[in-house]
């Protein structure tokens, strides 16, 4: 969380080579902003399929069915498009062989692995708060139709 907020476009300030990660080293993000391009990137590794991408490769490399199949419930759409994103981010590496058919399997980038490693400890505690959060669910419910 940065102080100022960045432009849509952050200015190169490195000197590392194209991709480095040095090249915007100088740059304030600041997610709180609205233009601040780190909002995109936040959405894709905290919307339901992103999270849940990435947890479930943590656990390993995944061909795209198997990972489809860890990931109930996505469909195959939704999945190719939450992987595409990932990978253009860096979270998540896709690894393509030349058979017939292609063999594509799906793992953590080190990036990945530190996102995915935050995120597991949120999917944790929410899946130990759940008693607190369905009783409240439940009095919220009753409150609403006036029990």
């Amino acid at each position: 969380m940065g102080s100022r907020a960045t432009d849509t476009t952050p200015t190169p300030a490195g000197e590392g080579g194209p991709g480095s990660g040095d090249d915007y080293v100088d740059v304030v993000f600041d997610v709180f902003a609205g233009r601040c391009t780190s909002r995109e990137a936040l959405g894709h590794i905290t919307g339901r399929w992103g999270i849940l991408a990435l947890g479930a490769l943590s656990e390993g490399t995944y061909r795209f069915n198997a990972l489809r199949r860890r990931v109930d419930g996505v469909s195959e759409k939704m999945l190719a498009q939450t992987l595409q994103a990932l990978e253009r981010d860096g979270f998540v590496l896709r690894k393509a062989e030349p058979t017939i058919p292609p063999r594509v399997e799906y793992s953590l980038t080190p990036l990945g692995r530190q996102a995915a490693e935050r995120l597991l400890g949120v999917i944790e505690w929410l899946e130990s708060a759940m008693p607190e959060v369905m009783a409240a669910q439940a009095r919220h419910d009753r409150a609403k139709s006036g029990l």
